[in-house]
């Protein structure tokens, strides 16, 4: 019985550079030359990085606004219905909806529901965790948290070819060009 050898698929190309600045000019050349599907990895955040690769704003924000906002309804609201509507009681005269004594606690729930919905945003929108990417084959990437900077090209990307795709980033200013497999 034969056993067919199994060829990696190519998951793209992955350039290094030595400074950050060369980076973000590598990232807009890309993004220039039309390729789409990129990405970037840094030690550090590089102001204006994500732009340069084409990022768009996400729904996350605006998702944490929401659940902030209704954390706070929802403190707010259950702390009246409470002390106002289902079990009023008057303690030394006090008003019974006294707004002072109702903001820590709507505060805190304002801050659990934003952080819950930032959390159960990010697990569904960006698909995290990721315990695996192709990149961590390569033996060099361990550097990208030190002070190394790598930019990829994945093989997806309508204008990808190996050959042409590895000329042009070795053109950017790239230390080395690599082939990354799935």
């Amino acid at each position: 019985m034969s056993h067919a050898v199994e060829v990696p698929q190519t998951y793209g190309l992955m350039a290094e550079f030595d400074s950050a600045q060369t980076l973000l000019d590598a990232a807009h050349a890309v993004q220039r030359a039309g390729y789409t599907k990129t990405d970037a990895f840094s030690p550090m955040p590089i102001h204006g990085l994500a732009e340069a690769l084409g990022f768009e704003e996400h729904l996350i924000p605006k998702i944490v606004l929401t659940g902030g906002i209704l954390g706070l309804i929802a403190g707010y609201g259950l702390e009246y219905w409470s002390s106002v509507i289902a079990f009023p009681l008057n303690i030394g005269g006090r008003p019974y909806h006294s707004i002072v004594a109702f903001i820590p606690p709507a505060y805190e729930t304002t801050i659990l529901l934003s952080a819950l919905s930032c959390f159960g945003s990010l697990l569904f929108l960006c698909g995290f965790p990721e315990p695996y990417h192709p990149v961590f084959n390569h033996p060099r990437f361990s550097l990208a948290t030190a002070d190394k900077f790598f930019l990829v090209i994945e093989a997806n990307d309508p204008k990808f070819s190996p050959d042409t795709t590895k000329t042009f980033l070795g053109g950017l200013g790239a230390k080395e060009v690599v082939s990354v497999n799935e």
